[in-house]
């Protein structure tokens, strides 16, 4: 019954369903790909790729290709529910009002089962073909990103990225837990460093697309205190982020390659970061700091996980 009430009342919210006068076309296969969002999807197989190529011990090619499909499937299946839960959203803002539901390309309770039957044929195939502990660890991660950020954090509080980061932080621990069958030091400190780095990286891209955040009435940092909070807070973090970064070297988890490319890479990120901090030009035209922080903010992510592969195969 709770469920109706919820699906009715978005239906009814829903730009799509409140024009009458614009039938919802027939979706096409790439607007189900696009549900998963595939850009974003990459940096989530990738680090969860990481995970299972440094975990100690074997896990057949096959099983472990399976392990990443799976990952890969939850991430997309997270994506396409929250594209169901913030059309609505989505129709106001620029940069998403082209996604299939708010352009009308698709029907809601079609993303909807689409997002459903995904988490549960990713959580099931994942217990299958590897172990039921990366399954719970991947279905925490989808009902994480799902109720906790998509739909109580990120409407209510301007700390939404914060707590929410924790989603996007459980592919390494996913991918460690498929050949090991148990979580020891280094997936958490990887899961730490994705969670603290979180923020820095979304702040830097929320400071030049907040006019969006503002229309859509989101609660992001830049848009309920301001640019100089904003700034504040993302060099806050870049020096949380550092010592997550640096931990699996003092902690003996990784050596020396790992711990040049943490060192180097963290440096440029603070120098970035530092140089977000001292602007406080409001001109989105002119964000060339914050566009460079959150491009590289990305090639940081994959430098290092890259290079706690290397690492640990060196080690081996």
């Amino acid at each position: 019954m709770g469920r109706r009430l919820i699906e009715e009342e978005f239906m009814a919210s829903s730009p799509l369903s409140s024009g009458a006068n614009a039938p919802v076309l027939p979706a096409h296969w790439r607007d189900f790909v696009a549900l998963t969002k595939p850009r974003v999807m990459t940096l989530v197989v990738f680090t969860g790729l990481c995970g299972l190529l440094a975990a100690p011990g074997h896990i057949h090619p096959v099983l472990g290709f399976t392990a990443i499909l799976c990952i890969a499937l939850g991430a997309g299946a997270a994506a396409a529910l929250n594209q169901w839960w913030e059309a609505d959203i989505d129709a106001k803002m620029k940069r998403t009002a082209s996604r299939p539901l708010p352009a009308g390309r698709m029907e809601r309770q079609t993303a909807l089962h689409f997002g459903v039957g995904l988490s549960f044929f990713s959580v099931i195939l994942m217990g299958m073909a590897t172990n039921w502990l990366a399954a719970a660890v991947l279905t925490v991660s989808i009902l994480f990103y799902v109720f906790i950020y998509t739909i109580w954090l990120k409407p209510r509080t301007a700390q939404n990225i914060v707590i929410g980061g924790a989603a996007g932080a459980f592919p390494p621990v996913i991918g460690w837990a498929a050949v090991t069958g148990d979580i020891t030091a280094l997936p958490v400190a990887l899961f730490m460093l994705i969670f603290f780095w979180t923020p820095p990286h979304f702040w830097a891209l929320a400071l030049f697309v907040k006019t969006d955040y503002a229309a859509a009435g989101i609660p992001m940092l830049p848009v309920v205190s301001g640019e100089v909070v904003t700034r504040r807070q993302i060099l806050f973090y870049t020096f949380i982020m550092a010592v997550a970064a640096l931990a699996p070297v003092v902690l003996h988890l990784t050596g020396a390659i790992y711990g040049t490319a943490a060192l180097v890479g963290t440096a440029i990120f603070a120098a970035m970061a530092f140089q977000v901090y001292l602007r406080r030009e409001s001109d989105p035209a002119r964000m060339a700091p914050e566009k460079r922080l959150f491009k590289y903010s990305i090639l940081y992510l994959f430098l290092l996980f890259g290079a706690v592969v290397v690492d640990r195969w060196l080690l081996a």
